[in-house]
């Protein structure tokens, strides 16, 4: 298990020490406290991690530091494989992923100062272990990627899993449903677009007279983002508008847009930075108001699809595909795709509100009255939808539930075929651990026999 060339490493395993204010006394600044092949596991960066986690709200175990040493020797045991078949990412691949770290973080905090007083170090200093951090978490994860490459299953996997399931440990399925909608918009008058246009010059000109963009935000804008003084964060081009991009990337450092016309309505915008591939900004949007009339106008045509379609003289389907207005759900016939598993079902509870009043008293097959309610852009809309299915609540089975069980058989696989390569890894590479976490190691090879 040893190995001459690791020995150096092994002498790393020593405590730092420092007289504090010349008095004699001395704390702990930090010490290495593993030693992987090559590679060292520091001290900072296990009470780091644990800070973080604590910061984040996430439930912490009694064990969680020993977890956290854990998960470090196995990422150290995947860099090590990684030396050895010449795994690299590319300084534009750790860049960006760290922004969005950091991204993360700072709006957590609220601020950069915030984020220094907590984590106890510089911004520059965060960035910079951040960065190793980042880049290391990405090779790792190219590695793994590569073990478990290979990795199915097979329906007689899937059978086998099941079946060795305790019963207390079968999942319980919520009842999902499946949605078709047909979405029609108010038409805008001129009248009401110019009235916007006319409130966001107003705006414009008092901050270009030195009034704070960020504290008008506040006051006017109707985005979300009026809350954080219209800040949006670092964002890509390719994750903003394309209209808010194009005008957002024109625009220097403190400089201010003209209107800008997007999917979600009219803004203004300010570029705060520039940071890599990303760009800050804020902005005041403002959404031009349907009058009455045209709100009628929406509903008037929704209520004579919801007749044709109830009259059989045109499936519901055929009319989404013909008539609707949202071009993310027509073309595939209405039907309305969940967003955070990107699957056609959803439960009760993942819908908006108005949508879960709607949907929790229908029967299959039902449609709805029109209703008025907002797209995934903050823009209001009119939709019908219609129940397509609707599943009871139950234990999951073979039958209904094949798919999950499929990814949790799969799950289970891939985790024994790692534990397996992390057994392996360990007997074959030089480890050794400070005696303040051996137990962690004891008690980890343990679970993974």
């Amino acid at each position: 298990m040893k190995r001459a060339g690791s020995l150096i490493a092994a002498i790393l395993l020593t405590v730092l020490y420092v007289n504090v204010k010349g008095q004699g006394e001395q704390y702990i600044l930090d010490r290495v406290v593993g030693v992987v092949g090559d590679f060292t596991i520091l001290q900072s960066d296990i009470e780091q991690e644990l800070r973080q986690m604590k910061m984040s709200g996430a439930y912490l175990p009694p064990d969680a530091r020993c977890r956290i040493f854990n998960n470090y020797i196995n990422q150290k045991l995947l860099l090590a494989q990684a030396k050895i078949d010449s795994v690299e990412v590319g300084p534009d691949q750790v860049e960006m992923a760290m922004n969005a770290r950091m991204d993360y973080f700072l709006n957590y905090f609220g601020s950069e100062e915030e984020m220094e007083a907590y984590l106890q170090k510089s911004i520059f200093d965060i960035r910079a272990d951040m960065q190793e951090a980042v880049r290391e978490q990405m090779i790792s994860e190219q590695v793994q990627s590569s073990i478990l490459e290979d990795v199915t299953t097979t329906p007689s996997d899937v059978r086998s899993f099941f079946k060795a399931l305790p019963k207390d440990s079968i999942p319980y399925i919520n009842s999902q449903v499946k949605l078709l909608q047909i979405v029609a918009y108010p038409p805008y008058s001129e009248e009401a677009v110019f009235e916007v246009k006319e409130k966001l010059l107003e705006l414009r000109k008092r901050v270009m007279e030195g009034e704070e963009f960020g504290t008008l935000a506040v006051l006017y804008s109707e985005g979300p983002s009026a809350s954080r003084r219209g800040e949006i964060g670092y964002l890509l081009r390719s994750e903003l508008d394309p209209e808010y991009a194009q005008t957002a990337w024109a625009l220097k450092e403190g400089q201010v847009s003209k209107i800008v016309e997007s999917g979600f309505g009219f803004h203004i915008i300010q570029l705060i930075d520039r940071r890599g591939d990303r760009i800050n900004t804020r902005h005041i949007l403002m959404k031009p108001k349907a009058d009455a009339g045209a709100r009628q106008k929406a509903i008037s045509k929704l209520d004579s699809l919801k007749t044709v379609i109830e009259a059989d003289s045109i499936s519901f389907e055929m009319a989404a595909k013909l008539y609707s207005e949202d071009e993310n759900t027509s073309v595939n016939g209405g039907l309305i795709v969940n967003q955070e598993t990107n699957a056609a079902t959803f439960e009760l509870d993942d819908l908006s509100t108005k949508d879960y009043y709607i949907v929790r008293n229908m029967q299959v097959g039902d449609i709805s009255e029109p209703y008025e309610t907002e797209d995934d852009n903050g823009k209001t809309c009119y939709k019908i939808i219609m129940l397509k299915d609707r599943t009871e609540p139950h234990l999951a089975n073979l039958k209904q539930d094949y798919l999950l069980l499929q990814t949790l058989a799969l799950q289970k696989k891939k985790m024994e075929v790692m534990n397996n390569w992390y057994l392996d890894k360990r007997a074959n590479t030089y480890i050794r651990i400070d005696h303040s976490f051996r137990q962690c190691l004891e008690s980890e090879l343990t679970g993974m026999k």
